[in-house]
């Protein structure tokens, strides 16, 4: 089995002006997605959502800043790490993660040996 990162971006304007429902919906399609992962083949090791990018800070050269290094219409809203026994199965999974406001990205975790 081989570890997968699944990052989860999206434009978090959308998030920002989202209904109280419309963000219960979302989490909701959230822990049924935990809930069925393990259908896919992959197994959930973790996952979590993280703070918009204005509570952000960046560190670069040893120099301190305010706020993500890049300005992009999409933000690393959070991620789910899996075990899986490969891409495709890891692609699977990925495909059913629930991201109304953008996409994910699917990443291997490098192993050192």
């Amino acid at each position: 089995m081989t570890k997968y990162l699944v990052l989860i971006y999206e434009d978090e304007a959308r998030y920002a002006s989202a209904t109280p429902e419309v963000f219960g919906q979302i989490s909701q399609e959230h822990t049924d997605w935990m809930a069925s992962v393990e259908k896919t083949g992959a197994k959930l090791l973790g996952g979590e959502a993280l703070e918009p990018t204005p509570t952000a800070t960046t560190v670069r050269g040893g120099e301190v800043t305010d706020g993500p290094f890049v300005e992009t219409k999409e933000a690393l809203g959070g991620y789910y790490l899996l075990d899986a026994p490969d891409l495709d199965t890891a692609l699977a999974a990925a495909r059913t993660v629930p991201a109304r406001f953008g996409g994910v990205e699917v990443r291997p975790v490098m192993t050192f040996d």
